[in-house]
Formats: structure tokens, sequence, C-alpha cells
């Protein structure tokens, strides 16, 4: 069964740089978003199974996301991918319902362990 990924972040590169590290033998399918509304917007349109979110965004940034999430109970899996290793930030989105916290750049075998780790991934 393919698992349903939407990466979330306003720089292309870093969405690009995310993909890249997505597991190759991973039976996913991927979306992308550009904010924290568009990928609201994605979530409500459809199932996502797991989320990859920055926290330093316009519109609406990764914490109005979790939030969100959390007001309208909804259920994925967040991994936070974020430049911003301030142990506050990290603790803050943990505490809001992410599973994870992945330092900028990322890299492959983070992500696997991530995935690995929490059963997202065998």
């Amino acid at each position: 069964m393919s698992v349903s990924v939407l990466v979330v972040d306003d720089s292309p590169i870093a969405r690009k740089m995310l993909r890249k590290a997505l597991p190759a033998d991973w039976d996913i399918t991927v979306q992308e978003a550009c904010n924290g509304q568009e990928a609201m917007l994605a979530y409500r349109a459809g199932k996502v199974d797991v989320m990859f979110l920055d926290l330093t965004m316009p519109t609406m940034d990764g914490f109005q996301v979790l939030e969100t999430l959390q007001a309208e109970d909804l259920n994925c899996f967040v991994i936070v991918v974020s430049a911003d290793v301030q142990p506050l930030a990290r603790e803050r989105a943990l505490g809001m319902g992410a599973i994870a916290f992945v330092s900028k750049p990322v890299n492959a075998e983070g992500i696997r362990t991530v995935l690995r780790e929490y059963g997202v991934m065998v």
C-alpha cells in the first residue's frame, strides 16, 4: 500500500533535496506545498500519511500548521525539517505533535532512521 507524503517548505531547493533523501525503495506518492496554508489545503483535499514540515515559511508557518492539526484533531505523522536547531523550537514542535525533528540539510540515512524508528517504514 502506497504511503502519501506531503513535503512542505517555501524553498523549492529544500523540497527537492528532501525528495531526493526519501528512500528509493519506499512505496510513496509525494505532494508538495510551499507554505502552511497550501499544506492544510492539500491535507484536507486527501489523505496525508506523513508530512515533512519546515517551520519558517510565509503565509502560515510550521507551528501554525501543527496548531491547526491539533485543533482540528487531524492525524498524520509530522516530521519537522528545519534549520532552526534551537532547543526551544525543537521542544515546541515535539510538544505540538511532531514525531521527530530533523535538521537541515537533510540526508538520506537520517530520514530513513526516523522513518524506521517510528514505524512509518520497515
